[in-house]
């Protein structure tokens, strides 16, 4: 198993995404760039904490790689606005990718290369992963949990569309 810790905007979206996505273990809602103590969801919407709205994808090698990974990360939010998805505006809402394994760095870097050289102006961050807190556990599952939300019904069915659309062999 390998994993990878993705910023993408609301974690919501990004952990809905990933959900459906076969050779996903599993995904945890989450922050990471901040303390512990600061670790919550009131703080860091503050934009004061240093975290990032993240999830934690636990994925298996031998089903999905970190290539297919990507490329559903970058199709699936906007990597070329900085702190912002959207109508979400704040530092907890950058686009980033925290690696866990020194081997996924050429393999990142790779790929931000190359959305570059198609003339995609890419802001997202990459760096060594930093202690990851894992949100409150009524963000964990949360569109499944509450289908009828209207944040999530505005915001998360566009990201499935394009899910489906480009990569509909790498959907459970």
């Amino acid at each position: 198993m390998q994993e990878i810790i993705l910023g993408g905007g609301c974690f919501w979206c990004t952990e809905s995404v990933f959900l459906a996505v076969k050779g996903v273990i599993s995904v945890t809602s989450g922050y990471a760039g901040g303390q512990a103590e600061t670790a919550d969801y009131e703080s860091v919407c503050s934009g004061q904490t240093g975290h990032v709205e993240v999830i934690k994808v636990v994925y298996d090698e031998q089903v999905i790689d970190l290539s297919n990974i990507l490329d559903i990360f970058f199709a699936t939010h906007d990597p070329t606005t900085l702190n912002r998805q959207g109508n979400d505006i704040g530092t907890q809402y950058a686009s980033v990718i925290f690696y866990t394994d020194e081997a996924d760095l050429p393999i990142i870097n790779d790929k931000i290369a190359m959305l570059k050289a198609d003339g995609i102006n890419v802001v997202t961050r990459v760096e060594k992963a930093p202690a990851f807190y894992q949100a409150e556990d009524y963000h964990q599952n949360f569109f499944a949990k509450n289908p009828t939300q209207g944040y999530c019904n505005f915001a998360i069915p566009p990201k499935l569309q394009k899910l489906r659309a480009g990569f509909s062999t790498l959907l459970k």
